[in-house]
């Protein structure tokens, strides 16, 4: 069949049964919208912004096991999507980004909308690709989806300059695609699959230590039987919560800056720490001289090599697809029909149990103002705990990941590499149109809320029944409390001032809009919103107290046990 190189796209995209594509038009796309136009396979949603197009694909991505698919014009259209690529790339979510590119004769020439899209995002993509002949399209697309999805996800830019989608040629899809330049590992190496195995079971206060890796390679079915089987501790980054139910008492929690005392003090105590689809990343271990002072045995399994030793020194390196590597495990401890040492473990439980005791999440309420930890804590109970929860980047953030507690993996779906304000309504969009049947709440606060807040438009246009829980302290809490604690309390441009009527604003979108001042009004607020317009996108703007911090806290620079509690100010 003859085609021009849009109606190969748009064929690509049927052939790889992508059923949602996010984007904005723009001319240099306008030949690929006019085959959109004409099928009804492929649905496009229309975004408000190009940033709102990629975040709301990425949210699509991170609560399925799809790629996510976003499409763009030239120039600016292409760099209002650097964010959400960024974004993307950080916290490896598989993305195809489709960008339109100036007729290949004018480029290099200044002309009209043109900027370099391959060289301003080789950065922040997995891989990109300028398409240079229409013979090329099917293959590229080809090779886009596979390596988008396999190995490491993240995200593919394929630039096409408008010219090359007018031209035609014949359409052949390729089934499969063979790549010499990449073949990512899939089987862990058996021999240090067998060196962890015995690690394991010669522990004496072991911890597991879980990142975002379980959740994208679906693992976490194969972690809860390891974790069960073992008997062992286990905490959840930001990017991994629901990979372990969090109601079960093996569970210690989040890790890190603003983890649990008893998930940070087990990872500095431990003498054998198996960390699975995790980074080390500074926000979770802190200072890694801190962290690396405590004699431990430390066993990685990652399917990116380049992610292993790399801010800190393994000793058992595994190299696989976490879900495979964590059955060979299972196979070897059933094969070697031995435990844990069962007194050494329960001496470690013990000292546990006493960190726990701390009771490290307890907050004061207070009669008059809403506490933000409250709404989330209401915000389970009314949802039962099943909800979708998308949140920005903020105090909110952490409180979210603090207090709503997620029982099962592609639950919870945030920012945590790059840390953009702004995701949050996109990222419920993008779940939305993938979980039609399931409750969204977006958790945001009043000043990452207006980063994408056109695109209430969206949700309007496509009759999206989220849920914005926005807790208004009207400053940008997490910088208010940084100032508060490391800067003197000199608060330089952290107070939102002139604040729109949220409840106006979403009213003049055509959604509901709903103030809650008082802490006896929040749970009726949450079940008017999620039962009585439970079809309906509602905007909830809870004024919460402005000095809320987020605890424990460990500050930049220090180690996991130098933590600092709200009773310790």
């Amino acid at each position: 069949m003859i085609m021009t190189g849009a109606e190969i796209v748009i064929r690509c995209l049927q052939e790889e049964k992508v059923e949602y594509v996010f984007g904005y038009p723009g001319g240099s796309v306008l030949h690929i919208y006019d085959e959109l136009f004409k099928q009804d396979k492929v649905k496009h949603i229309l975004v408000r912004h190009e940033q709102a197009a990629v975040h709301a694909a990425d949210g699509l991505a991170r609560s399925t096991q799809k790629v996510g698919v976003a499409l763009v014009t030239s120039g600016p259209g292409a760099t209002n999507a650097v964010t959400g690529i960024a974004t993307a790339y950080m916290d490896s979510i598989p993305l195809v980004v489709i960008t339109g590119q100036v007729p290949s004769a004018y480029i290099g020439q200044d002309a009209f909308q043109e900027c370099d899209t391959v060289g301003i995002t080789r950065p922040c993509v997995k891989h990109n690709f300028l398409v240079r002949d229409v013979k090329d399209i099917a293959s590229t697309m080809k090779k886009a989806f596979h390596i988008a999805s396999t190995g490491r996800p993240g995200p593919v830019v394929v630039d096409i300059p408008k010219d090359i989608t007018a031209a035609k040629c014949e359409f052949d899809y390729p089934q499969t695609i063979q790549m010499r330049s990449y073949n990512p590992v899939v089987k862990g190496h058996l021999g240090q699959i067998k060196k962890a195995v015995e690690l394991l079971l010669k522990a004496k206060r072991p911890m597991i230590y879980t990142g975002g890796g379980v959740i994208l390679s679906d693992a976490a079915d194969q972690l809860t039987r390891l974790t069960r089987r073992l008997g062992f501790p286990i905490c959840n980054t930001l990017m991994g919560l629901g990979a372990y139910p969090a109601s079960d008492a093996q569970f210690l929690g989040m890790p890190g800056m603003h983890g649990t005392v008893e998930a940070n003090m087990a990872m500095q105590h431990s003498d054998v720490l198996l960390a699975i689809g995790a980074r080390f990343d500074d926000r979770v271990i802190g200072n890694p001289d801190h962290f690396g002072s405590q004699p431990r045995k430390i066993i990685h399994i990652d399917i990116d090599p380049s992610s292993i030793s790399k801010r800190v020194k393994v000793d058992v390196p595994i190299v696989g697809s976490v879900p495979d590597v964590l059955e060979e495990m299972l196979k070897l401890l059933d094969a070697e029909k031995s435990a844990p040492d069962a007194a050494a473990l329960a001496d470690w439980w013990k000292e546990i149990e006493g960190w726990r005791a701390k009771q490290c999440m307890k907050y004061k309420h207070k009669k008059n103002v809403i506490m933000p930890q409250y709404v989330i804590e209401k915000l389970h109970e009314v949802t039962g705990g099943n909800a979708i929860v998308t949140s920005d980047v903020g105090q909110h953030q952490m409180w979210a990941a603090q207090y709503y507690k997620f029982e099962q993996p592609r639950r919870w779906l945030n920012s945590g590499g790059l840390g953009t304000m702004g995701v949050g309504l996109p990222y419920a969009m993008g779940a939305a149109f993938a979980h039609p049947d399931k409750q969204i709440a977006c958790v945001t606060g009043e000043a990452s809320i207006q980063m994408c807040i056109q695109e209430l438009s969206t949700a309007k246009q496509f009759r999206l029944p989220i849920k914005i829980i926005c807790l208004n302290n009207r400053y940008l809490g997490m910088v208010r409390q940084w100032q508060e604690m490391f800067y003197g309390s000199r608060y330089s441009e952290s107070y939102m001032d002139s604040l729109p009527d949220f409840v106006k604003l979403a009213e003049a979108y055509g959604h509901i809009g709903i103030r809650v001042e008082k802490p006896e009004d929040v749970e009726a607020a949450l079940h008017k919103a999620f039962v009585e317009h439970k079809d309906e996108c509602v905007f909830l703007d809870f004024l919460t107290d402005q000095k809320a911090n987020v605890f424990p806290m460990v500050a930049a620079g220090k180690g996991l046990s130098d933590m600092i509690l709200a009773e310790d100010l």
